[in-house]
């Protein structure tokens, strides 16, 4: 379950609007224009931290549950998942990736599972100044998503992971997230982001609806329920307990 929640992070931070035609235009371009419909750089530099409340579904496994998400910029992410009476956290305070498991206790994220969670845990200041972080946008093209006409962004992170953004051409918002990551046998597979239900909140869009899919089978979905934004998050909250 854990392996699927990590991978669903990528969804909440990248969005984008605006029409147009991009056959001469770079990454750099569409980023822009991806900033521009998110809200704009100076609604996103406003936002100190962001509180997201969802329920989540285990499609295969028949399981309902809620999930909180906490993240505060630029680099602090924390998850906790009720189902089932029981209670799961993963966080990374800006150092230290960690989890909380019912069947484990409390100890640090394996290497790669933590990696992955570090990279997820980028806030909007890693989008607004990705030279900071040694991210890059690069530009693909047009392509089909479920018969969705898509302008395609390909973003490689400092580490070599990639993810790919198809952005519905009518919109500039994304529509279909791709990328890698770990299933629960900590096998990499492809996954999915499938975003959809925008609404806006205070003045940035948000997909209030994800699909996560891995090698092309359903398995997450989450509904977003409420989103708040500088509620004073402290960074204790994101700390491992001793």
């Amino acid at each position: 379950m854990k392996k699927y929640l990590s991978s669903a992070v990528l969804i909440i931070f990248l969005t984008g609007l605006t029409s147009g035609v991009l056959l001469s235009q770079t990454g750099q371009d569409v980023l822009e224009k991806m900033i521009d419909a998110q809200g704009g750089r100076e609604a996103l530099e406003k936002i100190k931290d962001t509180t997201t409340h969802a329920t989540i579904e285990i499609i295969q496994m028949g399981m309902t549950g809620t999930l909180t998400m906490y993240q505060k910029e630029p680099d602090k992410l924390r998850m906790d998942t009720e189902m089932m009476g029981m209670m799961m956290t993963q966080a990374f305070d800006g150092q230290t990736a960690w989890m909380d498991n019912p069947q484990t206790g409390i100890q640090k994220m394996p290497e790669k599972a933590g990696t992955d969670f570090k990279r997820q845990a980028l806030g909007n200041d890693s989008i607004l100044n990705p030279e900071k972080y040694g991210i890059t946008y690069e530009y693909k093209g047009k392509e089909k998503a479920d018969d969705k006409d898509c302008q395609v962004l390909e973003v490689t992170y400092e580490d070599g992971h990639k993810v790919t953004i198809f952005m519905d051409a009518s919109t500039y918002l994304p529509y279909l997230l791709q990328t890698t990551g770990l299933n629960e046998a900590g096998v990499e597979v492809d996954v999915e982001n499938i975003l959809s239900d925008y609404k806006k909140v205070g003045e940035i869009m948000v997909p209030f609806s994800i699909l996560i899919k891995q090698d092309g089978m359903e398995g997450v979905r989450i509904t977003v329920v409420e989103v708040e934004y500088n509620t004073g998050l402290e960074d204790s909250l994101f700390e491992m307990p001793e």
